[in-house]
């Protein structure tokens, strides 16, 4: 079995091709549970509600004013009893609303303020699709609609903001990714990317971006680019009726050391006498041309309690510390506030915070008449601030631990704080956290390793276009790491993560999509040993809206994998998970499921994870079971002890779910001239049989997913489907044994076959399409332009060995054919 306490750091996934069969195990759930509710928005349960049990006897009055459901929507109800009433005989209220501008304007053309404020009370996360309809189709006045919003509890700002003056759209840099936001945008439609390096000949193909609801806009990630290089983009919108519109790109990453003022380039030894290094005092910040650096060389920063960080970089700008000792202040070792373009490198960190004079009720006091607990003292803390590097330091030992969860919710220190929100739109978020080790000690705890500020808000924590990568993360009572807030293209990936109490937090995420990936989380617990899961998640109807994509990650712990939380009450989700292992050890109540999930989300996926419970011996799901597809290897028991063995898992995953740009191997399509593959034989995934007016005898075998091999007078079909125009090529290799007649590939449309839709690559008899120039038995692969000789769909494909002149007894005849593709 694989042990708790192994430490690899990063863990890779092998991308090996499977047979595309998938299967629903037998997991650890009943459909016909009492417990199987699918939640979804407000709205949504409603209606469900309504349809279900209005008749005769029951009203859709009355069946509101008997409402027992949840209490969050019951509150609604009670206060829109009438409206939402009226929005459902109207069906507005309604699973399918039209598509068509007359309906909509028919639909919409008597709504009043009230209704509008129950719509978008009853649909929190779909702010940006209410808030353009609304103004579009009713009667209202954008000051109606307003008012309408904010008796609901939005903020309609930003949703006019956004559709009626348009935000502009932005590809934002980090160093290895860049961010994607297209505003202005519909749900229904769909958002594919394209990208290349400047210097490639090859598009690569990235992860389609995410629809984001409060904005209404369309947004995502590409991930593990190559520093201090010219990026080109092209996302390709299509709506629901076929209409496209490209979106293009160019950006620059950023590189991987700043560029560097040679006038302002300071030893420590040269400017530091003792106390605490005051870079405001010293006037110390740089440029856009170039940063200020200060290059730790032997003098240890220490300071004392009277100074509330041991390193003040205030609100200078343009500031690189580099290989910095910091030890001591009040609060913070590195401080810096309403900053922006702050690099910190090689720095340790420690011995920093206050201590505890007064403990009450198990928690930590300042002194005796201090009426909050120690609380947010930090290691690194860039209070709103943004675009900052920190790399390759250690923040440790701080001068108090964190309490646990059996007195409350733990308080204390933490090795990193980030508000990532500054004055100025231009410097928010943008923050890289790689390569560093912030850790505690079994006794000396921190409250978070790595904290956000003000998470319950837009604004709070990362904020946006933020990257974690690359850190080992450990000893925290609460939270490895905290991300909640904005989390719009945050990114959490190849860290190694172990003792806290949980892994990460991304509860709640309010505007997305944020993406947690190639992570190793395992060997949770607090001081206690008591853990809840590797990945926290909920808060999206009471702090809407935004989706975190959890992808290929190594979780191995004793109770959940991914798992909700109550955030104002409110614990639903909205994840994509897809081609994560995911092993649980115990089994109870809320206890040992890959996915804990009470409110069942109907947005939210589970795609080809492999998931084991050890106690159970099977996987357990508390989730939406429709939007379950598992792992073909779930219940295969000798494959998931090989898997646990190793000290650094590999998870089989076939064709079809491997993530463009997100999983190791890359699609590449040419920039130019170089033609696309549109269909490839799947040789294995597709039955056959003897053509009825040519097989005689022989055999037919399957090698491999793309090679078959004939024998004897063999003529084999294929069911397929793909269309052929004049630019159609037909790629494929071939290796001949004997002297036959015919050796050729038909492609046609239905059961009949005739000399024009069969190309004849060799062989002695005068038929079909003469292609025997292009086949060379010392060369046997071979490009065929069949777009010139057969168009249109073809739902047959022939594979033919033919010989007629022989006996069965005296036919030695064979051919391979390999790699058949059309390529347009």
């Amino acid at each position: 079995m694989h042990s708790a306490n192994s430490k690899p750091s990063i863990f890779r996934f092998a991308f090996i091709g499977l047979l595309s069969f998938l299967m629903l195990s037998c997991a650890t759930v009943n459909k016909n549970d009492k417990g199987y509710t699918k939640g979804g928005q407000p709205g949504d349960i409603l209606y469900n509600y309504l349809n279900a049990h209005i008749n005769d006897n029951n009203t859709v009055n009355s069946l509101l004013a008997d409402y027992k459901g949840p209490k969050n929507l019951s509150t609604v109800v009670e206060k829109y009893d009438d409206e939402i009433a009226q929005l459902y005989k109207q069906k507005v209220l309604s699973r399918k609303p039209p598509l068509s501008e007359e309906a909509k304007k028919t639909l919409f053309a008597n709504l009043t303020s009230n209704q509008a404020s129950a719509l978008f009370a009853l649909y929190p996360i779909d702010t940006a699709k209410w808030m353009k309809t609304v103004s579009t189709y009713s009667g209202l006045s954008k000051n109606d609609i307003y008012e309408s919003a904010i008796t609901a509890g939005l903020d309609p700002s930003i949703v006019f903001a956004a559709s009626a003056s348009g935000f502009e759209d932005t590809a934002t840099p980090l160093i290895n990714s860049i961010g994607l936001v297209i505003y202005g945008q519909d749900e229904e439609s769909t958002a594919t990317v394209k990208f290349r390096a400047n210097d490639d000949t090859y598009w690569r193909e990235g992860l389609d971006l995410a629809w984001e609801p409060i904005y209404g806009s369309f947004a995502g990630s590409i991930v593990y680019l190559e520093a201090n290089t010219t990026y080109h983009i092209e996302v390709t919108i299509t709506d629901v009726y076929g209409d496209i519109v490209e979106h293009s790109f160019q950006t620059t990453t950023k590189p991987n050391t700043p560029p560097i003022d040679p006038n302002k380039v300071y030893y420590l030894s040269e400017i530091y006498s003792g106390g605490q290094l005051d870079l405001e005092a010293l006037n110390i910040e740089g440029s856009a041309d170039g940063y200020a650096k200060i290059i730790g060389d032997g003098p240890v920063i220490e300071a004392g309690s009277d100074v509330l960080a041991a390193v003040n970089i205030g609100n200078n700008s343009y500031v690189m510390l580099e290989n910095l000792t910091v030890k001591g202040g009040q609060r913070y070792g590195i401080f810096a506030k309403k900053a922006h373009h702050i690099w910190i490198k090689g720095c340790n960190v420690s011995e920093y915070g206050r201590e505890a004079v007064d403990i009450r009720n198990g928690k930590a006091y300042s002194s005796p008449t201090s009426n909050s607990p120690i609380n947010y003292d930090s290691g690194i803390y860039l209070e709103r601030s943004g675009i900052a590097v920190i790399e390759e330091c250690e923040v440790h030992s701080p001068n108090l631990g964190a309490n646990n969860w059996s007195v409350g919710h733990p308080k204390g220190a933490n090795a990193l704080q980030v508000w990532a929100y500054h004055d100025s739109n231009d410097y928010r978020g943008e923050f890289i956290v790689r390569n560093n080790r912030f850790y505690g000690a079994p006794d000396r705890r921190f409250n978070d390793v790595i904290e956000g500020r003000m998470n319950f808000e837009r604004r709070g924590g990362f904020v946006k276009n933020s990257a974690i990568y690359g850190n080992y993360l450990a000893y925290a009572n609460d939270d490895l790491i905290e991300i909640d807030g904005g989390q719009q293209n945050v990114l959490v990936y190849n860290n190694e993560m172990e003792q806290g109490y949980t892994g990460v937090s991304v509860a709640p995420n309010m505007l997305g999509p944020s993406y947690i990936f190639h992570n190793h989380i395992h060997n949770l617990g607090d001081d206690r040993g008591k853990e809840w899961t590797a990945i926290k998640a909920g808060g999206l109807m009471s702090k809407p809206g935004g989706r975190t994509f959890i992808l290929e990650n190594v979780i191995n712990v004793n109770r959940n994998g991914i798992a909700s939380s109550s955030v104002s009450g409110d614990s639903t989700f909205w994840i994509t998970a897809q081609n994560n292992i995911i092993f649980t050890k115990y089994k109870n109540n809320k206890v040992g499921y890959c996915i804990f999930d009470r409110e069942k989300y109907p947005s939210s996926s589970s795609k080809n994870d492999l998931c084991y419970n050890e106690a159970s011996m099977d996987s357990r799901y508390e989730f939406n079971m429709d939007n379950i597809i598992e792992h073909p290897y779930s219940d295969d028991f000798s494959y998931i002890e090989s898997i646990q063995s190793e000290p650094k898992p590999t998870l089989y995953v076939s064709e079809e779910f491997k993530i463009p740009n997100f999983s190791l191997e890359l699609t590449l399509q040419a920039v130019v001239e170089q033609p696309s593959t549109v269909w490839e034989f799947k040789a294995s995934e597709s039955g056959h049989t003897g053509f009825s007016e040519q097989y005689r005898y022989g055999t037919t075998a399957i090698t491999d997913r793309t090679t078959v091999t004939l024998t004897g007078n063999n003529w084999q079909t294929f069911p397929i489907e793909v269309v052929l125009t004049e630019n159609s090529i037909l790629e494929l290799s071939l290796n001949i044994k004997g002297n036959p007649e015919i050796v050729g590939v038909g492609l046609t449309n239905g059961d009949q076959v005739d000399s024009t839709e069969v190309v004849k690559f060799h062989g002695t008899q005068d038929w079909g399409i003469n292609a025997g120039t292009y086949y060379n038995s010392s060369d046997e692969n071979i490009s065929f332009p069949i777009g010139q000789f057969v168009k249109g769909e073809v739902t047959h494909l022939l594979l033919i060995l033919d010989n007629d002149k022989v006996s069965k007894g005296n036919n030695d005849d064979k051919v391979t054919f390999k790699g058949i593709k059309i390529i347009q």
